[in-house]
């Protein structure tokens, strides 16, 4: 079993920046895919971003180019860079591990852009 923890969320205006990250409880460095999910009430979550363990990253359309993935780490720790935050990227962002055929999923963190 794998804990996946997200910090990093809050409240921040448009334009501004925040970084997320995921602490696992254990090592994911084998682990096939590690990412960002997002969800808002009434929606289905939705992909923002993931790294293969063979580096390869892949990215919503409607974060490209503002948002950056990186890890996992040393740490087993995997971050997302997020640039030029627009409203609509409000929302609870979950990360995800994909690791021997499991997947785990952290409990999520608030990321608000609002003036």
């Amino acid at each position: 079993q794998v804990q996946l923890v997200e910090s990093g969320g809050g409240l921040v205006q448009p334009g501004g920046s925040l970084r997320l990250s995921c602490a696992a409880s254990g090592s994911i460095f084998s682990a096939d895919i590690t990412g960002w999910y997002r969800q808002v009430p009434g929606k289905q979550r939705e992909l923002v971003a993931t790294v293969s363990r063979g580096g390869t990253t892949n990215f919503a359309p409607s974060v490209k180019g503002r948002f950056t993935i990186s890890g996992p780490n040393a740490r087993n720790t995997v971050y997302l860079q997020m640039y030029s935050l627009k409203p609509e990227d409000t929302a609870v962002y979950y990360c995800y591990v994909t690791l021997f055929g499991n997947d785990y999923w952290g409990q999520g963190t608030q990321v608000t852009v609002s003036s």
